[in-house]
């Protein structure tokens, strides 16, 4: 069994010589009513008193319902400061204003969302002398399951090396909410949306073949493809050198 109260002492360590090293006040992160925001939160509120969870509905009626109680829920748990923010007008202006400049995809759309909460998050931390905590996990990593710019944006990130096998039995450790652990992995991007069905394969079969090298067949070529399709996410902007 892993030395929980070790990797607590060391993240909230590393937490706090981040925010000493960049002499700001406080955390700002996104509350997503989901399992990746929440131990992101607790451990910011544990390395610092001066973290704020920001729960930003966009567009989504589950963002409005399960994942907005489930975000509050946390919160009111481990005493972490929540604010609300409705992005959902501003997405459909963007989406109005498109119509000037192109035919927006899909994917488009699905992506106006996470860069809006990156846009209110830096906003915050700018306003309040903040760092904005990142709340990926390394299975999403490696998939490229994020936004460029969006939710692939912040200034640290205290759990992206856990896979999602890891961080659910970091919160059972924890005693998070159980309804946090139990319900389907989702970005609510849209209504019905789960990332496994999104992606084609579980988080199980990716967190294997991450920490055992072993994935079925089907499930490894689909791991692959969406890794190597994904490796501009996890680069630095390409620049010219001279």
């Amino acid at each position: 069994m892993r030395d929980y109260e070790k990797e607590i002492k060391q993240r909230v360590a590393f937490i706090r010589e981040v925010l000493k090293s960049a002499n700001v006040d406080g955390i700002v992160y996104g509350n997503s009513g989901g399992k990746d925001s929440a131990l992101v939160g607790i451990l910011c509120k544990i390395a610092c008193e001066n973290t704020v969870g920001i729960i930003m509905p966009c567009g989504s009626k589950r963002n409005y319902n399960e994942d907005k109680n489930d975000a509050e829920s946390v919160a009111n748990q481990f005493h972490i400061e929540t604010r609300l923010a409705d992005l959902t007008e501003a997405k459909n202006t963007f989406i109005h204003m498109s119509n000037e400049l192109t035919k927006l995809t899909e994917a488009a759309i699905s992506n106006i969302a996470p860069r809006l909460r990156m846009i209110t998050l830096y906003m915050v931390a700018a306003s309040e002398n903040r760092l904005v905590a990142g709340t990926g996990n390394r299975s999403e990593g490696y998939m490229g399951y994020f936004t460029k710019w969006g939710d692939g944006a912040f200034d640290f990130n205290p759990i992206a090396d856990l896979t999602v096998t890891e961080i659910y039995d970091f919160l059972r450790y924890l005693n998070a909410p159980v309804h946090i652990i139990d319900k389907a992995p989702s970005a609510g991007l849209f209504d019905g949306q789960t990332d496994e069905s999104e992606m084609g394969v579980t988080y199980k079969s990716i967190d294997s073949f991450l920490l055992d090298g072993f994935a079925k067949e089907n499930d490894q070529l689909i791991i692959e493809k969406y890794h190597e399709a994904s490796e501009h996410k996890r680069k630095m902007p390409i620049t010219y050198g001279g």
